[in-house]
């Protein structure tokens, strides 16, 4: 994955990317686009990622049906991890709509990362206040 610019131009450092493919369900151009995708989707959140993990596989074998899964686990620091899977008759189907549920689940996570509250700041206002 290349360097790419967190809007204020300041380089992201590389973010592990893993993809597994269970069968022969993944060929290279589609692990390219998933690899590109998770990129760009996960370029925002970069300082809060520790590494994405991508896990594709045809459920159902030569049968039919939906039977194409996209599982993604996005490792976050200090928050736990966000793993989101979505199932379709197509690849590519099922890779962006787990790619945009991985996206707003980070989103969410990383959110309620800023707006907790601090545990020990009740504690010394307390005191101070005695």
């Amino acid at each position: 994955m290349k360097k790419q610019s967190a809007g204020n131009d300041a380089p992201v450092a590389e973010m592990p990317i893993y993809i597994r493919s269970v069968g022969p369900v993944l060929g290279s151009g589609d692990r390219q686009y998933l690899r590109g995708k998770l990129g760009q989707k996960l370029c925002k959140f970069v300082p809060a990622v520790e590494r994405t993990s991508a896990r594709v596989e045809d459920i159902n074998g030569p049968r039919g049906g939906v039977d194409k899964r996209c599982r993604i686990k996005v490792v976050l620091r200090g928050l736990p991890s966000v793993v989101v899977e979505e199932r379709h008759e197509a690849l590519q189907a099922a890779m962006d709509g787990a790619l945009t549920r991985m996206e707003r689940a980070v989103c969410r996570a990383t959110d309620r990362r800023r707006t907790k509250p601090l545990k020990g700041r009740s504690r010394a206002l307390q005191t101070a206040n005695d």
